[in-house]
This record gives structure tokens, C-alpha cells and sequence, in this order.
């Protein structure tokens, strides 16, 4: 990376290229990126986004998904992608030396998919979401998400609808991909050993998608709500999540609401992570975090933990929600969840993966591009005051949704009566 941070050159068709240079390294980490996701579906395309990312794989005209498979094995390099509720991405890591072989296949995978094994594949989804459904653990937080969005797009799991992948049909499939994979979606990006211009030049001739106006991770902005989700299922834990709106993609705060989270839940010495398994042993797992999209976000929690348990893990949850919105952090916990914050920071930027999906989403989304020094600039600038100010307006514990996954109803609401008395008193 040069200290200069990210170039970045927009093609004559609207697509545009995020470099950041590491010669240091002899890798290339490449995404294409799309600005498209479960946000961007009706409810009878729920899920087509994530299947049509399966699809990529299955082949183009000229490669059959077993030789796309061994083409990247034969030139030593990973190969993923991901489908999330704004984006959509294809990307690869590989020798430097290989760059243009890899470029030129991505970007045929990305714009040509022909569609072949599509039943097959239909199975692999559904196995997927199968699977999904049996770990509550991360399932409990699309049923939170659904309580506080409701019939937003943002309130619809990624993975979509096990009756629309068993049904939806190629052409429906086709349609969607030439709609949302146009040039002003789509962001090539990429971070390693490379030089700008190349990239440039890879992109002008292998990435031509049909020409549109952005159209991706649009619609009404969600309007957040406080409402309770159950979904019954007979577990040995309570899988329970609280969470309520949060920050966009592009506020200021952002750095504030970082800090914000480690001091409550998401780091080993954050206040939830104390009181609630490092003192009383009442959870294995357990923390906060936070969700940006375009025009809003998400803060939450989580604790998994047995039914005996459950009210007295409640209880300190609404304890600590209560302390941190009405006192804020102290001094001593702002200098340590900075330091938590930059470290995390400057550790991902070891990775050339990580850089290159910082930069991609920034370009992506319309975001600042910043260096290093500048991201951690702005975490040093944050003061107590402005996290509890944050802290006021987001951890009240009356905004708040509720959500789990349990055998019990009835005594999860009950749980509740220390976090939300109106949660706690909702109609079933």
C-alpha cells in the first residue's frame, strides 16, 4: 500500500476500478463487486441474489464449472464470493504472476454465467438453508432483523425462501442478472503486488457490462420498530438477541459507535463479556455488534444460554443496557477501546483481502476512501462525550427489538421484563 492510500479511475461505461498498491507482497487480492443484494429483491425473488452468486460457478461458453475449478487450483489460487443484503461479490487471491489469467475469468464468471446444473445447484441452496435452519445461533439474528425491519427488504434473510429457489425459473434468474450486473454496479477492486494502469486496462477490456444507471441497494429507507420474534424450536440453549437502528455507512459516528460496541459487548474485556461469562459463567458466547447500510443500520446483541440461566442473563443484560445509556463510558474504557479499535484496524490491513474489500465497499457505497493514518486519526479524535451521547440515543432500552430461539415463549418474554416492560407485555 502506498501511504497515499486508494486510486481510483472510472471506465467510459460507469465501471469503475479501486486499486491500492502493496509491494511488499507477492499476492493480488481482486473482487468485482456489485451493488445488488436480498435488499434489491421482491418477496417472490427472495433469495435469488445469493442463488444467482452459486450460479456463477456452474460455468460459462467457454468453461464448464469443473474446469473453472481447475483453472484457479492449477494457478495456486483461492476462489469465493458473497452475497449480503446491499452487495454481491466474486473474488480471488492469487500470484501476482498470474494476474490477467485470473482477471479474464472472473470477469467472464461475473458477466457470463450460462446457467447449466441449475438443478443440482437448486439442491446444494436448499441444503444450505436446511443447514441454516438447524443452527440457531445464527439464525436467531434474522428472526431480530425481521422484528425490527418487519416487511422492509432489510427484515428478509439473505438466504431467501427454500419455495422461490425450488421454483423460480432460469429466465427469472437471466432477468435479474441483466437488470442489477450493469456498469454503474459494479466496482472492480483490487489490492497487492499490481500497478494501477494494468488493472485499469484489464477491466477496459474483460469487464463490459450492459450500460445502466445504478439501480442497486435502494427503495424506501427501513423505519425501525420495537417488536418481539419467536421462533420455537426445542434447544438446550435460549438463543436471545436484542437490537435496535444504528448508523449508516457513511456517518461520522461511526468511529464513535466502534468504540461504543467494544466498551459494551464486542471485545474480551467488554462489559457484557465480563458480567456476564467471566464472572457468573452463564454463556459461552455472547457480545454486541453492529450492521451500516446505506441508509441506516442495526446495533444488536446476543447471548446463548441454558433456560435456568436465562432471567438472571436478561437481568444483566437490562442492567447494563441501562448504565451504559444513561452514564456513558468512562475515561479508562475509552483509551482501551481505541486501542481495541485501531489494533483491529491495522491488523486487517496486513491482509490484502481485507484492503481490498475496504476499498471496493468504499467506492461501492460512495463512502470516504481513507488511508490508515486517517481512519486511525479519527478513532483518536473521539471523546467520552461523544460516545455517551451515542450511547443515550442508541442503547435506550425502550427502542429496542427483541428476539429468540427457544423452546419456551412464555418464559422468554418473561426474561424480557427487565430489559423492556412493554416487550415483556406484547401480545404473542
Amino acid at each position: 500500500m502506498t501511504e497515499s492510500g486508494a486510486t481510483v479511475t472510472e471506465l467510459e461505461g460507469g465501471v469503475r476500478v479501486v486499486t491500492e498498491a502493496v509491494p511488499s507482497v507477492r499476492s493480488v487480492a481482486l473482487g468485482l463487486w456489485v451493488k445488488t443484494g436480498s435488499r434489491d429483491e421482491t418477496p417472490a425473488q427472495a433469495g435469488v441474489s445469493h442463488f444467482l452468486e452459486h450460479l456463477l460457478f456452474k460455468g460459462t461458453k467457454r468453461h464448464s464449472a469443473i474446469e473453472i475449478a481447475e483453472i484457479f487450483d492449477g494457478l495456486g489460487a483461492s476462489i469465493n464470493a458473497a452475497t449480503g443484503k446491499e452487495s454481491t461479490h466474486l473474488y480471488a487471491r492469487f500470484l501476482d504472476t498470474h494476474t490477467e489469467r485470473a482477471f479474464d475469468l472472473l470477469a467472464e464468471m461475473l458477466l457470463g454465467p450460462t446457467y447449466p446444473e441449475i438443478d443440482s445447484e437448486r439442491e446444494v441452496v436448499l441444503e444450505e438453508i436446511a443447514m441454516y435452519e438447524d443452527e440457531p445461533q445464527d439464525r436467531v439474528h434474522d428472526v431480530l432483523d425481521e422484528a425490527i425491519f418487519g416487511e422492509h427488504p432489510l427484515g428478509r434473510r439473505v438466504l431467501g425462501a427454500a419455495e422461490v429457489i425450488k421454483s423460480i425459473p432460469v429466465p427469472d434468474i437471466a432477468a435479474y442478472h441483466r437488470s442489477h450486473y450493469t456498469s454503474s454496479n459494479i466496482v472492480v477492486a483490487a489490492a497487492g503486488n499490481l500497478e494501477h494502469d494494468a488493472v485499469v486496462e484489464l477491466a477496459g477490456r474483460h469487464v463490459q457490462p450492459p450500460r445502466a444507471s445504478a439501480d442497486g441497494a435502494g427503495g424506501e429507507a427501513p423505519q425501525a420498530q420495537a417488536r418481539v420474534g419467536f421462533h420455537r424450536k426445542e434447544t438446550e440453549q435460549y438463543h436471545v438477541t436484542l437490537g435496535g437502528p444504528g448508523l449508516s455507512r457513511g456517518d461520522d459516528s461511526r468511529y464513535a459507535l466502534a468504540i461504543l460496541d467494544a466498551v459494551f459487548g464486542g471485545s474480551s474485556s467488554s462489559r457484557l463479556f465480563r458480567e456476564i461469562r467471566e464472572k457468573r459463567g452463564l454463556a459461552y458466547a455472547v457480545g454486541s455488534y453492529t450492521q451500516q447500510f446505506v441508509d441506516g443500520g442495526l446495533i444488536g446483541l446476543y447471548v446463548g444460554t441454558r433456560e435456568d440461566n436465562i432471567e438472571e442473563a436478561c437481568e444483566i443484560i437490562g442492567r447494563e443496557l441501562g448504565s451504559i445509556h444513561s452514564d456513558g463510558i468512562s475515561a479508562d474504557e475509552l483509551v482501551r477501546a481505541k486501542e481495541h479499535v485501531k489494533g483491529r484496524m491495522v491488523l486487517s490491513s496486513e491482509s490484502t483481502a481485507a484492503r481490498m474489500s475496504r476499498i471496493g465497499k468504499a467506492v461501492l457505497f460512495g463512502t470516504e476512501l481513507l488511508t490508515l493514518d486517517d481512519m486511525i486519526a479519527r478513532v483518536d479524535a473521539v471523546e467520552t462525550d461523544d460516545v455517551s451521547a451515542l450511547a443515550e440515543e442508541l442503547y435506550a432500552p425502550e427502542g429496542l427489538a427483541a428476539a429468540a430461539i427457544a423452546p419456551s415463549e412464555e418464559r422468554f418474554r418473561r426474561a424480557l421484563a427487565p430489559i423492556n416492560e412493554s416487550l415483556a407485555a406484547a401480545p404473542a
